[in-house]
């Protein structure tokens, strides 16, 4: 597959790629062989802009982090008044109106008494963040003995030290092994349209965590899972009701539960929030990416009023000392809450709905290929797996993601996962273009051209 960009020798784009080549260290890159990266101008709805001004459809949401578009007037507004306000302020001994209204609304949105907040930067820190909580709200009751983690193989949950160790299910951190904490990974059910060995994977998975609780049970402290989707992981599903008795079961061990709703969260798989759809509440949740709508960089480890009086005291032993520059910084929560006022006043659901039905239609066409497998929908993602993709930025994974670039969309193949997970503004118009690209690209790399 040849890698057809839009030509960049303007002199303005080839200065900025050579003075990006001298000092940029880009994430996930492999520097030595990687192709020169597109520079983009700007972006405005579902769509970039490269230098030259030709469209890509952001079809991966920039990471997932963008719901309900590019350079949203709502939300541009929101971040300019609260520019001319207060920027920024040390958030250890004061506070602004921003982050309350954000910590209220949060609550407010949360099931249950999931009613603390605690601000931090990005998806790997609230993780972080989480981990330490649970890990230390046992020392703080006397049970300094658990100290097991329990994760999921597949899972990704940050670059992180802690979140790394939770993470280490994915592969993708070998080289910092002999620093990772104690973490125990379970086997993860994932399921597909289709899939007549649910029932048999999911009862596989609870064994095992059955067996560990009757081995290990009074060691571990928390347990971890992105619920209902793997995002890095590749698109992986799991149903409901595996996470119904898996929250249930924990939770009646004593076990601390965690979701990592970082990727699932704000209705990337068709609520607002992953676990109104197993009807349970996490002992934490961790949330990020969608919160500002990915305008600027915030997230949130929301606790249970029971896990925050565990560190009330009379000294700062007792006390969480975790802290970022920029937490709650109110530029950030002053776009989040913008963000959640878009939901209600853009009916953004029946978008949602509406993106799900679309990917739904498409599920009978990807069946009928026989270089694809496993094809899935959820909420607004639509996923499934090339048998020829193989592994994470192997050869045929990058050529298709290059093609794809070279014809104006934003997808990048995880390997033998393809995936969709456009803004939530995205019209009919682009998704018939996104799926004929789609189904294009699958036809160039099967004829190699």
């Amino acid at each position: 597959m040849n890698d057809k960009r839009t030509d960049q020798t303007s002199p303005a784009a080839r200065d900025l790629i050579a003075r990006d080549r001298r000092h940029v260290w880009h994430p996930f890159t492999q520097h030595g062989t990687e192709a020169e990266p597109t520079v983009i101008a700007r972006a405005k709805g579902a769509s970039l802009f490269d230098a030259q001004g030709r469209e890509i459809l952001d079809l991966i949401s920039s990471w997932w982090t963008c719901t309900h578009g590019h350079a949203h007037p709502k939300i541009n507004a929101a971040l300019a008044r609260q520019a001319e306000r207060l920027d920024h302020v040390m958030f250890a001994g004061f506070t602004h109106e921003p982050a309350v209204s954000l910590a209220e609304r949060l609550a407010a949105l949360l099931p249950a008494d999931l009613n603390r907040v605690f601000f931090s930067d990005d998806g790997s820190t609230a993780v972080e963040v989480a981990i330490k909580i649970a890990y230390q709200s046992w020392i703080n009751r006397g049970e300094p003995r658990r100290r097991m983690l329990l994760a999921f193989d597949g899972g990704y949950h940050g670059d992180t030290l802690g979140a790394m160790s939770v993470g280490r299910g994915s592969q993708m951190f070998g080289a910092f092994r002999d620093l990772m904490c104690k973490v125990c990974v379970l086997p993860y059910p994932a399921t597909f349209d289709g899939d007549d060995a649910a029932d048999e994977r999911e009862a596989g998975a609870l064994s095992a965590f059955d067996a560990l609780l009757t081995e290990r049970g009074q060691t571990i402290a928390a347990l971890i899972i992105e619920p209902l989707m793997q995002g890095a992981g590749g698109m992986r599903f799991c149903r409901p009701r595996f996470l119904k008795r898996l929250v249930e079961t924990a939770q009646k061990a004593g076990i601390i539960v965690i979701f990592d709703e970082v990727a699932t969260g704000f209705g990337r798989t068709g609520t607002l929030f992953a676990l109104e759809q197993a009807g349970v509440v996490p002992d934490l949740i961790c949330l990020s990416k969608g919160l500002t709508a990915g305008y600027m960089p915030l997230s949130a480890t929301v606790a249970r009023d029971a896990i925050f009086d565990m560190f009330l005291g009379d000294s700062f032993e007792r006390a969480l000392p975790h802290g970022h520059s920029f937490t709650a910084n109110p530029l950030s929560c002053a776009v989040a809450l913008a963000s959640l006022d878009l939901f209600d006043e853009e009916r953004t659901f029946d978008r949602i709905a509406h993106i799900h039905a679309r990917h739904r239609d498409m599920l009978g066409v990807l069946a009928a290929r026989t270089d694809v497998t496993k094809p899935r929908v959820l909420g607004s993602v639509l996923a499934f797996e090339v048998k020829e993709g193989g592994q994470y930025q192997s050869e045929q994974s990058r050529a298709l993601r290059d093609w794809y670039l070279a014809h104006g969309l934003n997808i990048r193949p995880m390997g033998a996962t393809v995936y969709l997970m456009p803004p939530y503004c995205i019209t009919d118009e682009e998704l018939a273009r996104a799926y004929a690209g789609m189904i294009d690209g699958l036809d160039a790399l099967a004829s190699g051209a």
